[in-house]
């Protein structure tokens, strides 16, 4: 399996897994590939170190196992320890991420779909005139604005967190 750093145009990055690069090549030439925040279909390959899991320990220059959590002489010279924490900084980066996407489409995936009366029926709501309830839908950056206007709060959402088909 291909663990791949993957970005789009946008900037987002994220992994991809793959049986192959060949197969990273083919999906990527068919359009298969798609950017999870923004759902675009031009993504380019980051460079990236191989990933070895080594089960914990590490060897030594005299061959000798050390624990990887252990400290070691060169822990506090700067240049070791930060390849390290950037890597850990960037996994939970990319954890965090993926955690608020998945937040994103769950919420979206329970609002109902108004489509284009998006900004009719929030006012509805928000004046007592319709059932309070979670609505998702289309407007104007205008009709957004005059809707903050008036203390109705919205939120504009990537098109990628959307569903494709309607989940009523």
């Amino acid at each position: 399996m291909k663990v791949l750093d993957l970005q789009c145009p946008l900037g987002h990055r994220f992994e991809g897994w793959f049986a192959s690069a060949d197969d990273f090549e083919s999906q990527l030439s068919r359009k298969l590939v798609e950017c999870p925040v923004c759902a675009s279909t031009e993504v380019s390959r980051l460079p990236s170190a191989p990933r070895l899991n080594l089960s914990g320990a590490t060897r030594t220059r005299d061959g000798g196992a050390q624990r990887r959590d252990a400290p070691s002489e060169a822990a506090g010279e700067g240049k070791g320890s930060a390849v390290v924490d950037r890597a850990a900084a960037a996994e939970r980066a990319r954890e965090f991420e993926a955690m608020a996407l998945r937040t994103l489409r769950e919420v979206v995936g329970k609002a109902e779909n108004v489509g284009d009366r998006f900004a009719e029926e929030a006012r509805r709501i928000h004046y007592n005139e319709a059932p309070a309830r979670s609505i998702r839908g289309v407007t104007t950056p205008e009709d957004a604005r005059a809707l903050v206007d008036e203390g109705i709060e919205v939120m504009a959402v990537p098109g990628a967190c959307v569903p494709k088909e309607s989940l009523q």
